[in-house]
């Protein structure tokens, strides 16, 4: 999988793919605050807004 993604291209830009191995424990969740600032990066489809999301960097480029 990250093969593939790695050979994905938007804008002739490939995107950052790194496997994580790190093991996180279940029922921790983000703080309200660190939430809204994921959710301020989110584009949702109107028609689509579960499944279809665009995601901004965080720091543009």
């Amino acid at each position: 999988m990250l093969g593939w993604a790695a050979t994905m291209t938007w804008k002739g830009r490939h995107p950052v793919v790194a496997l994580s191995r790190e093991i996180y424990a279940k029922g921790i969740s983000r703080i309200k605050k660190a939430m809204d600032q994921v959710e301020a990066r989110l584009l949702r489809n109107p028609e689509l807004p579960k499944w279809e999301i665009l995601i901004q960097p965080a720091c543009p480029i």
